[in-house]
């Protein structure tokens, strides 16, 4: 007979999580640091085109590791269990590579150049190597539907708690730790903070007897044999491509707030984070009535609805400052949480564990770290294409797009700013087609 899962080992999955910050770092203070504003008090370290090729050669490495990483926790047996080693090996090396991004090398030439592509490159293979072992303990200690919803719900609360500690702390603590040199105070905080990542991971380690729960077996299939057989399922198929459009889109829309916040609203950047905080502040609330319906009816039916809901949203969007009233703002933002709780949060990883929880049953190979591993591959593809389509988009609106590409942007236009919305309508009615297509 199956152990159930007990609810304190749920949260305490869900508190190892916490990798999540040195992910908002990243996302945060890393370009800040290298290429800082004028009045930052601290100098740019070298040119924004040899910034923006290290992190995408780091990112590709990232992209390259996810589903190694994966199928070699498939295969890795231990006393601990396949994925908490991963977890444990991996947590110090993540915080000690986030806080080397900011000690660099200085001198702005090719020496900060390899610095950064090498530092970005070791984060990411250490951030992969504990991200995708701890979403794959979902359907490793997860033996029910049920059971599996919950850790993905508890890995949802944490993951947006962690992610408001690494939004709203930084500039308290830069303050306060730096005592007015904002160079030392950035390090103090990053330090700070990835040492809470570290201890946050170990809670999972050490609290949630993985090989107690799990019903794992070592996978002994080779690399291109899990390959084989995850891409003859149809349906973990059509939950990537539709996992990829959504967050497309949904990166889109996301970093096309500040502008609608700014440009369409006309408020200023202290609304920015307001407007953040309704949105996944809504989100966060309907974490629970989320986890109840999809109890009832199952995730495929409400992610159509989620992305149905989002499609409307961002076209309504579009409208805000010509037939809709730019004081309507806000509440939009707060009625796309509702569906982000769902499509974002706790859906990706509570669909991927039935998924490849089917898949290992039917083959007869337990190979869900290498169903992570390519999730996380395509997660990443997801942020590379959005980041490249945004400025594009922004400073094009309806107009010539190779005149954008090519020639030196006067700024982002208020056009541009409307066409996002559009933009990301359209890419969440194609992964509407692809959820629609994927049997549940």
């Amino acid at each position: 007979m199956e152990k159930r899962l007990p609810r304190s080992v749920q949260l305490f999955y869900g508190i190892g999580v916490s990798y999540a910050i040195v992910d908002q770092i990243f996302a945060q203070w890393v370009l800040y640091y290298y290429l800082p504003p004028e009045n930052s008090g601290i100098k740019p370290l070298m040119a924004p085109i040899l910034i923006s090729l290290a992190l995408v050669l780091s990112r590709f490495v990232d992209m390259v590791s996810d589903p190694l990483v994966g199928y070699l926790s498939d295969k890795s047996s231990s006393r601990w269990g396949r994925r908490i080693p991963f977890i444990a090996v991996g947590s110090i090396p993540l915080g000690i590579s986030t806080v080397a991004f900011f000690y660099p090398v200085k001198g702005g030439g090719m020496d900060t150049f390899l610095y950064l592509s090498l530092v970005g490159s070791v984060f990411f293979i250490f951030y992969t190597i504990v991200g995708a072992p701890y979403n794959a303990l979902i359907p490793e200690i997860g033996n029910t539907p049920e059971e599996r919803l919950n850790l993905s719900t508890w890995q949802s609360v944490f993951r947006l708690v962690y992610t408001a500690i690494a939004m709203i702390l930084p500039g308290i603590l830069i303050k306060t730790l730096g005592k007015g040199d904002t160079e030392t105070g950035i390090r103090m905080m990053v330090i700070l903070l990835s040492t809470v990542s570290a201890l946050g991971a170990y809670v999972t380690v050490f609290l949630v007897p993985e090989k107690k729960y799990s019903h794992g077996k070592v996978s002994k299939t080779t690399l291109g044999e899990s390959f084989k057989i995850l891409f003859h399922d149809k349906s973990f198929i059509y939950y990537l491509l539709g996992l990829l459009f959504f967050f497309v889109g949904f990166n889109i829309l996301r970093a096309s707030m500040n502008y609608y916040v700014e440009d369409v609203m006309g408020m200023g950047k202290g609304a920015i984070t307001g407007a953040a905080a309704i949105l996944f502040g809504t989100s966060a609330l309907f974490f629970y009535p989320t986890n109840r319906m999809a109890k009832k009816v199952g995730y495929r039916i409400l992610m159509l609805l989620a992305l149905a809901a989002l499609t409307i949203l961002s076209l309504v969007l579009y409208n805000l400052g010509k037939a809709i009233p730019v004081s309507a703002g806000f509440y939009i933002f707060a009625l796309m949480g509702i569906p982000v709780s769902g499509a974002a949060f706790i859906f990706p990883p509570a669909m991927l564990s039935e998924i490849s929880t089917n898949i290992s049953e039917k083959s007869g190979h337990k190979i869900e770290g290498m169903c992570f591993g390519i999730q996380g591959f395509f997660l990443k593809m997801a942020f590379l294409i959005s980041i490249a389509l945004l400025p594009i988009i922004l400073v094009a609106g309806g107009g010539d797009i190779i005149q954008a590409i090519v020639t030196s942007p006067e700024g982002v236009s208020r056009s541009g700013v409307y066409t996002t919305a559009l933009f990301s309508a359209g890419s969440f009615v194609i992964s509407f087609i692809f959820y629609f297509l994927y049997k549940e």
